[in-house]
């Protein structure tokens, strides 16, 4: 089978396992020539870490754009994840419309929130800039905060809501103009927490919950979104791509919790990966 080709469009954090530095050796691991270009360099990630260094890169991005096209290249899925402004939002919509085939897939993490508010530095209206870059999606796969912030919902916590609740966000995430929606972190009972799925062309619904382990971890949503992108460019169904990527974080959740390396330097995925490889 012919190796699939996927380019990610997200910061580098020189330390501290979230971005580029987990979504490029997830999608190798995968299988999948994991291709980049990078909005920023940073030079820790923003959770745990004060006075970090920051370059922006939005200068290069177009280049790199018009070099690749220039060469014919074609992408198996383009797949984005921090993006620190609306220029670079821009420059995204711009990016979907010059390499869309017929048959790629255009997948889009809105990271930019958690925890009820938005990642420090962004503006209250940058929710409004990245529901443009949603709309030009097939996929998309906010978790609840990032949901809420595009379609002006009040957050209602990690518990506060219904399986109801959850499936009228999915279509209403669907209305900004992507075929199907996923939410991550989704919590219906105690013990389990996973993530449901809406297909707007056959109007179906899917999900896939585990164990709901009580600690937490910076990039565990750049893992998942990794692992889910990863495995849709590999052939699985929703159904079972969202089983692939919630089983390989909770697995790099249960490594981490037992190593008692600070959990700021992020999630210990690599001891995962065998796992997930097997998992395709």
């Amino acid at each position: 089978m012919r190796q699939k080709r996927v380019v990610t469009v997200q910061d580098i954090s020189c330390l501290g396992k979230c971005s580029l530095t987990v979504a490029l050796p997830i999608l190798s691991a995968m299988d999948t020539e994991a291709c980049v270009i990078p909005t920023a360099v940073l030079s820790t990630h923003t959770g745990g870490f004060s006075g970090y260094t920051f370059r922006d890169l939005t200068e290069d991005i177009s280049p790199i754009a018009d070099h690749w096209k220039k060469e014919n290249i074609t992408f198996d899925a383009i797949y984005t994840g921090y993006l620190g402004s609306a220029e670079q939002c821009d420059l995204m919509i711009d990016l979907f419309e010059r390499f869309r085939t017929e048959d790629n897939l255009i997948f889009v993490d809105p990271a930019m929130a958690d925890n009820g508010k938005l990642y420090a530095g962004f503006a209250p209206d940058f929710p409004q800039q990245m529901k443009r870059v949603c709309a030009k999606a097939d996929v998309i796969d906010p978790n609840l905060t990032e949901a809420c912030l595009m379609l002006g919902e009040e957050f209602p916590g990690k518990t506060g809501y219904t399986r109801e609740w959850i499936c009228d966000m999915l279509k209403r995430l669907c209305g900004l103009g992507c075929k199907i929606s996923v939410l991550t972190g989704v919590i219906l009972t105690e013990d389990k927490q996973g993530a449901m799925a809406y297909n707007s062309e056959t109007d179906t619904f899917s999900e896939y919950f585990s164990d709901n382990l009580p600690t937490s971890f910076h990039g565990t949503g750049d893992v998942f979104s990794s692992a889910l992108c990863g495995a849709l460019v590999r052939g699985q169904s929703m159904e079972r791509a969202l089983k692939t990527a919630v089983d390989f974080t909770v697995d790099a959740i249960r490594i981490s919790a037992a190593d008692p390396e600070n959990p700021r330097y992020g999630v210990r995925f690599e001891a995962a990966l065998p796992g997930l490889i097997q998992n395709l």
